[in-house]
């Protein structure tokens, strides 16, 4: 069925009443949830075997240079189990996997929990002091590396208490100073393994550790359990309705929750395939997802934006889509790339990765995150409350308790913390920092002892229940759909020689999602523009570099020695409103480059390449 077609028979499902439909979805998320608690020991990996016995020829990962079937998949995750435990990995021991997307990196981690092994998904693109740090806070006694990454890992980590082995995965014949992960995991079988070598994993136990920036500082590493990797896939599978014959193109990172788990586990569980690219091409898009027979799609909302502002593209409805998953999806975008592409359904939902409020937009209402039906209240306890943005903390009424939002009025978003450990949907599993777990926790908020989870997002709700996205707060802003915290960025900044002072704070761009990174800074006589550029590169991913940079004469400060950005990010990177130099990082030469009004108004116009 072609997507012209595909989306007239949706338009003709909506003549249903929308209630119905969206009753449908939920009732397939609880029941395909409900068996999880019932079988303690059933983790992703026995899923994987158990549709390895019944499929075991069908395609489960495919990229452009491998394709896993089922029961190769299986085999390699006994593989990497084995691998395990003769190198003497215990139950809840930590190794770090750094590698670009590629159906083996599921394979390695999947094999590796299933021996009780806690696996940390490094973020490829992080480099020097805060690459050394999320590995420092995971503690791993192993780190299989992607070739590429090898040296990098080995630098930053040199000088920590405690260095991983580091393991290369690729490249033969090069970085000969690491052992071959290949070849070790060769030596092993890839049959089930026996009664005697399986170990006695819980899905309460741990099972992965995802880096999140949260509100300030460095990335956190958040504890992700067998039972919540569970849930997110049988959940999204449920509200997908995924099946066999489903397809699922995945470009989002695979160290990532929603790349990683979500993409890839709501369709493992129920026997379909992810093809899976190392990135997001806007040029590529369209023959991946027409050649690959893809017929869901895992977006981030900065990705519908790519493509609605690509060029025409003669396969942009010659697809088998029925479905786009995702979050972040604008309303002004939302329907330009729906009818462009003629792709029949929107699920836009919103979710955190340590987080234990999410909201799901089933009914397809545009702009909307999510709604809560009184029925799954309870699963998913969720409340608006005034906030302080200058305080930075909830307003709280006479009696010490926070005071709920009104209709349409903005909020800080709270999710109460269940204290039965069964309870997924509200348990908070925290960070690898009990001190940062804590934190997050706002307690005695609406009653003496109870305890809520600070999603450190504002939101309002509207008369029907859909609640909408309106910023974060804090310190962190969100650009190409990273969560960017500016204090790891201006220590980067101040770094670089000649920057007396620094600060770092996110500023509007129209026609895009979230916030871009501006930095300004006050500068000596050796501060040199093209040195500061290759220093950034050299320490930062690209999304957290700053795309517009001002050089000002002295930066206001709190009287706590705080910098006071409100101003800065009132004035932005419009040339209009300061006399200050301004600059914008130039992906087209890759430098920075003088910010005039003409470059200024290209920009604003959204013809220019950011």
């Amino acid at each position: 069925m072609t997507g012209m077609a595909l989306i007239e028979a949706e338009r003709l499902t909506r003549e249903a009443p929308r209630a119905e439909t969206a009753s449908r979805d939920w009732l397939r998320a609880l029941e395909a949830v409900a068996p999880i608690e019932k079988h303690p020991r059933r983790l992703m990996s026995n899923v994987i075997a158990e549709l390895a016995q019944t499929q075991p020829d069908a395609p489960a990962l495919l990229s452009a240079d491998e394709v896993l079937t089922y029961g190769e998949l299986a085999g390699r995750t006994n593989a990497y189990a084995r691998w395990a435990l003769n190198e003497g990995l215990g139950k809840g021991d930590t190794v770090a996997l750094m590698m670009p997307n590629r159906p083996e990196y599921l394979a390695i981690w999947l094999g590796l929990t299933s021996a009780g092994v806690v696996v940390a998904l490094i973020n490829t693109q992080l480099r020097g002091p805060a690459l050394a740090h999320c590995v420092n806070v995971a503690a791993p006694i192993h780190a299989i590396v992607a070739v590429e990454f090898c040296e990098a890992l080995d630098a930053a980590t040199k000088d920590l208490p405690r260095p991983p082995n580091i393991w290369r995965h690729g490249g033969d014949g090069e970085g000969g100073e690491f052992e071959s992960i290949s070849r070790a995991v060769a030596r092993f079988s890839g049959e089930p393994l026996t009664a005697v070598e399986r170990r006695v994993v819980m899905i309460e136990d741990r099972a992965l550790l995802i880096y999140t920036s949260g509100t300030t500082g460095l990335p956190k590493a958040a504890n992700i359990s067998h039972r919540r990797l569970l849930h997110w896939s049988f959940w999204f599978a449920g509200l997908m309705n995924a099946g066999p014959d489903d397809r699922m193109y995945d470009c989002l990172p695979l160290y990532h929750s929603v790349g990683g788990v979500v993409a890839t586990g709501a369709m493992l569980v129920r026997g379909g395939s992810v093809l899976i690219r190392d990135k997001f091409s806007a040029r590529n898009f369209w023959d991946d997802i027409a050649d690959g027979g893809c017929t869901i799609f895992q977006y981030i909302g900065e990705l519908c934006r790519y493509l609605v502002n690509a060029p025409e593209h003669p396969r942009a409805q010659a697809h088998r889509l029925r479905l786009c998953c995702g979050n972040g999806l604008r309303a002004d975008v939302w329907e330009k790339f729906q009818d462009r592409f003629a792709v029949p359904r929107i699920l836009e939902f919103y979710a955190a990765t340590e987080g234990n409020v999410s909201l799901y937009n089933v009914e397809g209402k545009v702009g909307a995150i999510g709604r809560l039906p009184s029925f799954l209240a309870h699963r998913f306890p969720l409340k608006l409350v005034k906030f302080n943005a200058a305080t930075g903390e909830p307003v709280r009424d006479a009696n010490g308790r926070c005071i709920r939002c009104a209709t349409d009025e903005v909020g800080l978003a709270l999710g109460r913390i269940a204290s039965e450990s069964s309870r997924a949907g509200g348990t908070f599993e925290g960070y690898t920092d009990i001190r940062e777990s804590e934190q997050k926790i706002l307690r005695n908020a609406f009653a003496p002892g109870d305890a809520w989870y600070r999603t450190g997002d504002l939101m309002r709700m509207d008369a029907s229940g859909f609640f909408y996205f309106v910023d974060r707060v804090g310190d962190t802003f969100r650009w190409k759909g990273e969560n960017v915290a500016t204090t790891e960025v201006a220590a980067a900044v101040a770094a670089c020689r000649g920057i007396e002072d620094a600060a770092v704070y996110g500023v509007r761009v129209p026609g895009t999602e979230g916030a871009a990174g501006m930095a300004a800074i006050v500068v000596d006589d050796e501060f040199d523009l093209a040195e500061f550029h290759e220093h950034l590169a050299r320490l930062l991913p690209g999304y957290a570099r700053p795309l517009f940079l001002r050089v000002t004469k002295n930066i206001a400060a709190t009287a706590t020695f705080k910098h006071a950005k409100n101003e800065l990010q009132s004035q932005g990177f419009d040339p209009a409103a300061t006399r200050d130099p301004l600059y914008f990082d130039d992906p087209a030469r890759n430098a920075f480059v003088p910010l005039d009004p003409d470059l200024y108004a290209r920009i604003a116009a959204g013809t220019v390449r950011i």
